[in-house]
């Protein structure tokens, strides 16, 4: 089965202004792999990377949205010294922190794809793919 992994910026996507194209289609994606994810067709892969940062969103209706999602969550991995470890491996890089740990969350778990719709990450994954054990992807762009 397809295991994903979403980072927040992917979870906030359908609730952003819809007025531009990409946000839009972007949005489209992710509630596409959202139904999915709650047909059984793929599993859901989060950590509690993803829970504390959806946490430190100041805007309570944006969080609690973000929150309901993650009730389609199938498990979760916990952040702790092997996936900390390859974070600062990641980090080193060049890869930013958060971003680190959640690439290592999500190869710690064997997710097949790790979807998001920041330009940065996706940059720097596609120059260390073959460092990587996990495809970082636009959610746009999965098939």
């Amino acid at each position: 089965m397809t295991k994903v992994y979403f980072d927040v910026c992917c979870l906030n996507r359908p609730f952003d202004d819809q007025t531009q194209d990409r946000i839009r289609l972007e949005a489209e994606a992710v509630i596409a792999i959202m139904g999915h994810i709650e047909a059984g067709d793929y599993h859901w892969l989060s950590s509690e990377v993803v829970d504390k940062e959806i946490q430190q969103n100041p805007n309570a209706e944006r969080r609690l949205r973000v929150e309901r999602l993650l009730r389609f969550v199938g498990s979760s991995i916990r952040a702790e010294k092997p996936e900390k470890l390859r974070a600062n491996g990641l980090e080193a890089l060049g890869f930013r922190p958060m971003d680190a740990l959640h690439i290592a969350c999500a190869e710690s778990g064997e997710a097949t794809v790790f979807f998001t719709t920041d330009d940065q990450l996706l940059r720097k994954a596609s120059r260390y793919a073959r460092k990587l054990r996990i495809r970082v992807v636009n959610p746009r762009f999965w098939p």
